[in-house]
């Protein structure tokens, strides 16, 4: 079947057009720290939340800071430090302490200038998976290399060093994956010439980048402690849809009239799975409604760049039919083992939130005296799903894609 000519002839293309990195794939390349004055009074908050929080200050030192234009913020990186400083402000203003005590109202002077970056940049105003994990971060030596010894984090939440641990490893592992982008084209041109081996070579980078992102992911046992997770550093992760505390969602005082509601940051907004889901033609829309419509409206908080590579990959050929049709053992064999790679990853990740939510929710239900079964809330992610269901569902659409020999 022939099929017209795909739009992504080279991996140079996809750096260009598509704001993806040849080293760290979805990550903003070297994020900048700073910001000039006026705005460096945002970063000097942000750098200070743990310490501001827990002295009571923090609310009263934001109703303080003056209303400012964005128009002097030039450039993406300095943008999306920008976004990045105003999230973790914000999340801080609204659950405070997390002990319940939540401001339902973003005052003016903060919420201004996030609406109107937040359009700029058209991602949501609320902290986002591309600024907490993909521009949250430096190398301590710049000439080092990219490893947990060698990065921080730019800004964190109360929890000592949960947040590094937390936000590192996952761009740790989003960049162990992000090293196939570059044979995606290869792929797509292999597909298209008929061209099997070009193509499983291929699919092998793809299920060995995969396997080596699961080592990275194996490694946040040693840096994030569950508890610490679940009862202080989730709280400021959760975002203010299908959130109880926040029934109504948050009000941006003088951009709107009413609440929104947005979702806290996920995994669930990284494009880098979702991309190796529509490569490899795992059909998450094929699974239960809910999971599939969730991951589409993630895609509405990754940078308008990420969502038009994750668009241009599906208007590409099928890899998985051009597989299937051609009845290579060989072939379907390399095809399953990236299938696999994912599942086994999804397969960590089920374990990771039994460890980190599940069983810490339980734990603190008993401490309260309730029922066995933890409550509603505490089976949610910080994007607002129940996430083991919701991880499931991905797991099991994932499962069924992997080839049975005819």
């Amino acid at each position: 079947m022939a099929h017209k000519a795909f739009p992504m002839e080279s991996s140079s293309k996809i750096f260009d057009e598509y704001y993806i990195d040849e080293d760290v794939g979805f990550a903003l390349p070297n994020p900048l720290e700073e910001l000039p004055y006026p705005y460096d009074a945002w970063i000097s908050i942000a750098k200070n939340l743990p310490v501001l929080i827990e002295n009571g200050e923090l609310r009263a030192e934001v109703e303080k800071l003056p209303v400012l234009s964005i128009n002097d913020l030039q450039g993406h990186k300095s943008q999306r430090l920008a976004h990045l400083v105003l999230g973790c402000i914000t999340m801080a203003y609204v659950w405070n302490r997390g002990d319940g005590d939540v401001r339902k109202v973003l005052p003016s002077n903060i919420a201004i200038p996030y609406c109107k970056l937040s359009e700029k940049l058209r991602l949501p105003p609320i902290l986002v998976y591309a600024d907490c994990v993909l521009a949250n971060w430096r190398k301590k030596d710049p000439h080092g290399p990219m490893t947990y010894e060698n990065m921080d984090i730019l800004f964190s939440f109360p929890g000592g060093d949960c947040s590094k641990g937390f936000f590192l490893i996952s761009l740790l592992v989003e960049i162990a994956a992000a090293s196939a982008i570059k044979v995606i084209p290869t792929i797509y041109n292999a597909v298209q010439h008929q061209d099997q081996e070009t193509l499983q070579k291929a699919l092998h980078v793809i299920a060995s980048c995969l396997d080596e992102a699961l080592k990275v992911f194996h490694q946040i046992r040693d840096y994030v402690d569950p508890n610490l997770f679940f009862n202080v550093l989730r709280i400021y992760l959760s975002g203010w849809k299908g959130n109880p505390l926040l029934p109504e969602g948050l009000l941006y005082e003088g951009v709107w009239d009413t609440p929104k509601k947005f979702a806290g940051g996920s995994a669930a907004q990284s494009s880098i799975f979702q991309c190796f889901d529509v490569l490899l033609g795992i059909q998450q829309s094929a699974g239960e409604a809910s999971a599939a419509e969730f991951l589409q409206e993630m895609r509405t908080y990754m940078p308008p760049a990420h969502q038009n590579f994750l668009h241009s990959l599906e208007s590409g050929p099928s890899v998985r039919e051009f597989v299937r049709s051609k009845g290579d053992a060989s072939l379907q064999k390399t095809y399953n083992e990236c299938v696999e790679a994912m599942v086994l990853l999804r397969n960590y990740h089920l374990k990771i939130v039994t460890d980190y939510i599940v069983t810490p929710a339980r734990q603190q239900s008993k401490k309260n005296q309730k029922s066995e079964e933890p409550s509603k809330q505490e089976n949610k992610g910080t994007g607002g799903t129940d996430i083991m269901k919701f991880l499931r569902n991905v797991r099991s659409t994932t499962v069924k894609a992997l080839m049975v020999e005819d």
